[in-house]
């Protein structure tokens, strides 16, 4: 078994494309090698900046030889077929054979395909895979016609076992592989051989590059809260963040520098959003009061001075940031003491929410129409999820949002404290955009509530109201998430809301039925991401199924059920009887739908039912009267064994008409009692 080693030696990687890259690389080499004939024991992939790399351990030496039989034309065929059938298979006549087939004799051909060596088939896979390299953007450069996301400078591929090692044969455009490379730009850059990968990891290591992203990530991380933590600071979290800076750095420095007393009074989501964006800084913050009061950036190089020139620079960069975000901050403020935050928002009228959908004021004031209807039934008083409403964009009309539009809502409260709005209708502004993903937490206050659910509803109502609904894959407008976000505010909160008719308060000519139909469809993911079946979403939910909440309950209630012997094989002989019945309803023509008399009962299994199924629904009533699904599914299941002894015991169709009647009267009984929790007939199985 061999060991091979490949590395593609460029000029700097984009460290957004670094992970999906050296995934790639991996998947098609690897599945090009086994394509091929050959096996390999495991494979690991890597990147930094300037390179991506690539182990297989346990590589085969050669591909096996294969022996494929093919089946030709008859004997006495025509010869151009016959031609035809020897060029596919590059034999001639001599190397046929004659044997019997269904319809006389025809010529069958033995094709050998010997096997070939690791590193023929290694050379052969790894130029395609360059080739082919699927990177979302690539160059050309020079007068080659290879394409790279970045010049690349030379390709390091070798073959190593105990004997030794051999460099595989690969020349592309002018790059002959080898078994050279180089370190750090600055700090390594004399070339060296590598002989295996262990030998290739630990002379990157003294040539000052750190091969594994996640070692390189572990090092910035541990630096920077030393660093902090002996100035008695913390890091901010950011392992987005974390994860760039490491694909941007192969040997990371890590550097602390603080932030002038004259920017301390920003809001601290300012000043990390600032650096983040600007230069990928990392926020450092006084855990006692909670402001941000340093920063951390990572440089790629161990400074003589120490690092003192690179924080001077950056330190001269970042005031330039901040006294633009602090110039902002301070216009906004002025304007919203002047004006308020309503004089703020008179702007909207001259932004366009959406050509066929009037302007962002016009949207204001739907919304606000909503919060109003919305507020009582979510236990929010009604003028301040109105007040919330008329100031909720309002912040997109501030330059801060202007510069940082990832910080709309979250100014927007900033602003409205400032303006003197209560701290509900304050965080009102901020969280009506939640939840924005499927992970994202989800507002609780009923202001909140209110303006969000508003918010949603009448983008969804606007959005097909002119027909603009999500196809396929494309949802440009992200209608997706919001009635994600409608379902996720309804079911956290657990709202009993009448969602039709609010659709209705919002429809604009939007058809209602469909928009419903989009509802449960994004209700019916949502509950199979919670691990509720599909078929049990579907046997509790109808068309008119306007309370979503209700739905849900219904539905992890009869999940429930159905994970217990007796839900289980209750739904068995639910769907007997209704098999049965429906088949008689047919060939006689009539609806055995009522009419089931005890007193015609023979079989005591037969009594036994009906007192079931009366005890039944004398609980399924009131519970489902009570919304108390659990109990409701639980008395449905305990009419498993009655109606198993049952059918063990009577026949349905007797000779007699009237015991056959009654029977068939009494399976609908069965059928109308378990109908009444949850529609069975939906359920798979």
């Amino acid at each position: 078994m061999k060991e091979l080693l490949i590395e593609l030696f460029s000029e700097e990687i984009p460290a957004r494309m670094q992970g999906k890259a050296s995934g790639d690389l991996k998947t098609l080499v690897t599945d090009g090698l086994v394509e091929a004939g050959l096996t390999y024991a495991s494979a690991a992939a890597f990147a930094t900046p300037r390179r991506l790399a690539l182990v297989i351990e346990g590589l085969s030496e050669a591909s096996q030889e294969s022996r494929e039989e093919r089946k030709g034309p008859k004997v006495g065929a025509p010869e151009k077929a016959i031609e035809g059938f020897l060029r596919s298979t590059g034999l001639t006549m001599d190397d046929l054979q004659v044997r019997p087939d269904k319809k006389g004799e025809a010529y069958f051909a033995t094709i050998v395909t010997p096997g070939r060596g690791a590193a023929e088939i290694v050379a052969e896979v790894l130029e395609k895979t360059i080739r082919t390299f699927p990177w979302p953007k690539s160059m050309r450069w020079g007068s080659g016609s290879l394409r790279w996301v970045r010049p690349l400078h030379s390709i390091l591929c070798v073959l190593s076992d105990e004997g030794g090692a051999e460099v595989v044969p690969l020349e592309l455009d002018g790059l002959v592989a080898g078994d050279r490379t180089q370190g750090h730009r600055f700090m390594g850059p004399a070339a060296f051989s590598a002989q295996s990968f262990e030998d290739y990891e630990a002379k990157l290591k003294t040539a000052r590059v750190i091969l594994r992203p996640d070692a390189r990530a572990e090092a910035i991380w541990h630096d920077a809260t030393h660093l902090a933590f002996a100035k008695g600071l913390e890091v901010v979290e950011d392992n987005g963040l974390l994860a760039e800076v490491a694909g941007l750095v192969e040997w990371p420095v890590v550097l602390m520098g603080g932030i002038e007393d004259e920017f301390l009074g920003l809001p601290p989501e300012v000043l990390q959003t600032s650096m983040k964006e600007h230069q990928k800084f990392f926020s450092v913050k006084n855990p006692k009061t909670g402001r941000i009061e340093a920063w951390v950036t990572v440089a790629n190089i161990e400074a003589e001075d120490g690092g003192a020139a690179i924080l001077a620079g950056n330190s001269r960069v970042l005031r330039a940031r901040l006294s633009d975000a602090k110039f902002f901050w301070d216009n906004d403020l002025r304007e919203i003491r002047d004006r308020g935050l309503a004089g703020m928002a008179e702007g909207l009228a001259n932004v366009t929410f959406q050509s066929k959908l009037g302007s962002q004021a016009d949207r204001v004031a739907r919304i606000e129409a909503l919060a109003r209807l919305i507020a009582p039934m979510v236990g929010a008083e009604a003028e301040q999820a109105a007040e919330a409403a008329r100031i909720a964009k309002a912040d997109l009309r501030s330059e801060m949002v202007g510069e940082f539009p990832e910080l709309q809502g979250l100014m927007g409260r900033y602003y409205a404290a400032e303006g003197g709005h209560a701290p509900e209708v304050a965080a009102a502004v901020q969280e009506h955009y939640a939840p924005l993903g499927p992970s994202d937490d989800v507002p609780t206050a009923p202001v909140s509530v209110a303006l969000a659910l508003a918010d949603k509803l009448d983008t969804l109502a606007g959005f097909w109201a002119i027909d603009e609904k999500p196809t396929g894959s494309k949802d440009p407008f992200a209608l997706r998430r919001a009635a994600l976000g409608v379902i996720r505010l309804i079911l956290a909160n657990d709202l009993r809301l009448p969602l039709d008719e609010l659709i209705g308060q919002a429809n604009r000519g939007a058809d209602m039925a469909d928009l419903m139909r989009f509802f449960h469809e994004r209700l019916k993911v949502h509950l199979r991401d919670a691990g509720v079946p599909h078929d049990v979403i579907d046997a509790c939910l109808t068309k008119e199924s306007a309370d979503l909440a209700l739905v849900t309950a219904r539905a992890k209630a009869l999940a429930d059920v159905l994970k217990t012997d007796d839900g289980e094989n209750l739904v068995q002989g639910f769907k007997r009887a209704n098999n049965i019945l429906s088949q008689a309803e047919a060939a006689d023509g009539v609806e055995y739908s009522f009419g089931a008399d005890p007193k015609f009962a023979e079989e005591a299994e037969e009594k036994a039912l009906f007192a079931a199924l009366d005890a039944a629904e004398a609980k399924i009533t009131p519970a489902l009267e009570a919304e108390d699904y659990a109990a409701a599914m639980s008395a449905m299941a305990a009419l498993r064994a009655p109606i198993d002894a049952f059918f063990e015991a009577v026949q349905v169709n007797a000779d007699n008409q009237l015991l056959r009647r009654n029977r068939l009267n009494l399976l609908s009984r069965i059928r109308s009692v378990c109908l009444a929790a949850a529609d069975l007939t939906r359920l798979e199985g």
